[in-house]
């Protein structure tokens, strides 16, 4: 028997209140990420408080802590004998004196370096020399930080105790990398629950829950993070590009004439809504909690990317259940962009300003929590 218009249409009617009824069922974003103990909306501190002090730095770190940031984000590698470290990028040339200290190395992934050799550098100076208007002699000579030092800083103001934001960087040059981090959070204590009263205080993320959130570029490295911490929240970050979500659009930056690639990747989009939708899937189905989407910026520059944080897209990622934190973001233009356009938290350089923006001030300033702790 044929089948009528009018069914047709009540057919439709049916499917489309079924998916409007799967998406009414979860709950609103801040009710997951209460649930998760974390913060709404998150502040997220890249690399520390990176804009005043060298990024993955004791200042950067410490000064993002006493600001009142929610989460000290950080890029985790492993040493050649085995210590977890924080370094964003796979070399040491853009943030340390490697190329003074050991010539011949210099252009050696950072992993092909013991920790005491890593100790050897001056990971500050170039901040200074990079910024002067920020710069400051303390500055020199800052070493990069073990993840034990960073989770000492953590717990280093009894005021205020930030959580870790992990990233497993390049986690295919560290196999077993998603373990060690494991036992390490563990021997700290780091992965128990606790049931103290200040998990329930909101100044208190790094006591709580939500105190560790784990997060990844890498299909694979998520899928390990799931099976060695499966009660740890996780996220999986987006991007647009080679081993991430597939562009619309084959031409590379060499092929495009774009003058920068700030300007080249504000063009990048999905290959099509599908695409997008299939990686949210994908994230929610490896058990991630949320997704790590990039930002397009209003004023460009080198940490503005695809724009990822469309209405739509965020729409999309709460319907599956899962909360949407942005990278890297600095401006208040941006930040009122992109909380319009539905986002749970923000990963920033600027701890201090998105903290204002979220009404949550600190009491002192940058400059006064910088001299407070010796810088």
């Amino acid at each position: 028997m044929p089948v009528t218009f009018t069914q047709s249409a009540l057919l439709l009617s049916v499917l489309l209140g079924l998916g409007q009824a799967q998406a009414a069922s979860e709950p609103s974003p801040t009710v997951l990420a209460t649930r998760l103990g974390i913060p709404h909306p998150a502040v997220i501190a890249h690399r520390g408080a990176s804009f005043d002090a060298p990024e993955s730095t004791a200042p950067a770190y410490k000064l993002a802590r006493d600001l009142g940031a929610d989460y000290l984000e950080l890029d985790l590698q492993r040493s050649k004998d085995g210590v977890l470290f924080a370094l964003h990028d796979d070399n040491l040339q853009r943030t340390t004196d490697v190329a003074s200290k050991f010539p011949e190395r210099k252009d050696s992934p950072a992993n092909a370096f013991t920790l005491a050799e890593l100790k050897t550098l001056d990971a500050g100076s170039w901040f200074n020399s990079a910024y002067p208007d920020r710069a400051r002699p303390s500055y020199a000579g800052l070493k990069i930080l073990t993840l034990d030092e960073i989770i000492d800083i953590a717990q280093g103001n009894p005021l205020h105790k930030p959580g870790l934001y992990i990233e497993t960087k390049e986690p295919k040059q560290f196999p077993g990398l998603e373990r060690d981090l494991k036992e390490k959070l563990q021997d700290r204590g780091w992965l128990s629950p606790t049931g103290s009263k200040l998990a329930k205080s909101e100044l208190a993320v790094g006591q709580g829950k939500g105190k560790v959130v784990l997060q990844t570029f890498e299909k694979g490295s998520l899928e390990l993070l799931e099976k060695e911490m499966p009660q740890v929240p996780k996220i999986l970050l987006l991007w647009v590009g080679e081993g991430s979500i597939e562009p619309k659009s084959k031409v590379t930056f060499a092929k495009s004439g774009d003058k920068d690639k700030a300007t080249f990747y504000a063009k990048q989009q999905p290959k099509d809504k599908a695409e997008f939708q299939r990686w949210v899937e994908y994230a929610k189905a490896q058990g991630a909690i949320g997704t790590g989407p990039s930002v397009r910026l209003t004023h460009g520059g080198d940490q503005s990317y695809s724009d990822l944080v469309q209405p739509w897209m965020n729409q999309y990622t709460h319907d599956q259940g899962l909360l949407v934190h942005a990278y890297t973001v600095d401006d208040a233009v941006d930040y009122q962009k992109v909380m319009d356009a539905g986002v749970d938290g923000i990963f920033t350089n600027r701890a201090s300003e998105l903290l204002k923006f979220y009404k949550r001030p600190a009491a002192a300033s940058v400059a006064q929590l910088l001299q407070n702790n010796g810088y």
